[in-house]
């Protein structure tokens, strides 16, 4: 009896030795987000464009405005800037602006932009890495309009986190661009 219980303790030795056991992979989160329909919006100011229909929008009196997306703790802040001689300068501005990140930034790609039929010129700004802003633009008729706009999110910034939610937004941005006409 003492030789059989030692048989199939060494069988069971021998079965059980045979797979090691591996941990489970780690599981990476699916973020899904709805589908965008646009709205065209009206401003006071020399513009109009589409927004999507998850923004929200809120105008401020000096033609500025933010484009809110609550459900990604995001904002899109929108300036306006009339040109009075010196669009360089503005143009300037907004870059330097844009190339402060770049201390803490990977990348910064500019996609370029233009629709002569609409007289609108623009950039758009790509800002890889943890930085405050990972998306800005400019757009302009290059004689009496500047319209600029930078992401935000209201969390300290972590790219890797945050980059399914940029690239949501910049489709957006992207359909605000190509859809900007100035009112004149």
């Amino acid at each position: 009896m003492r030789n059989f219980c030692a048989i199939i303790f060494l069988v069971f030795m021998l079965v059980s030795c045979g797979k090691e056991t591996l941990p489970k992979p780690v599981p990476y989160l699916k973020l899904q987000y709805p589908d965008a329909t646009y709205i065209k919006i009206e401003s006071n100011g020399p513009f109009t464009f589409e927004i999507s229909n998850q923004a929200k929008i809120n105008f401020k009196n000096n033609n500025w405005a933010s484009l809110e997306y609550p459900q990604l703790k995001a904002t899109v802040h929108l300036t306006y800037m009339p040109v009075n001689n010196d669009l360089s300068e503005i143009l300037k501005e907004v870059e330097k602006l844009t190339f402060e990140h770049t201390i803490k930034a990977d990348a910064i790609n500019a996609v370029p932009y233009e629709n002569s039929e609409k007289r609108v010129f623009g950039k758009l700004y790509n800002i890889e890495g943890s930085v405050a802003t990972n998306i800005q633009f400019r757009a302009t008729d290059s004689v009496n309009h500047v319209l600029s706009g930078a992401l935000y999110f209201y969390t300290r910034p972590n790219y890797d986190s945050i980059v399914p939610a940029i690239k949501y937004v910049e489709k957006d941005i992207i359909h605000l661009i190509e859809t900007l006409e100035w009112k004149n």
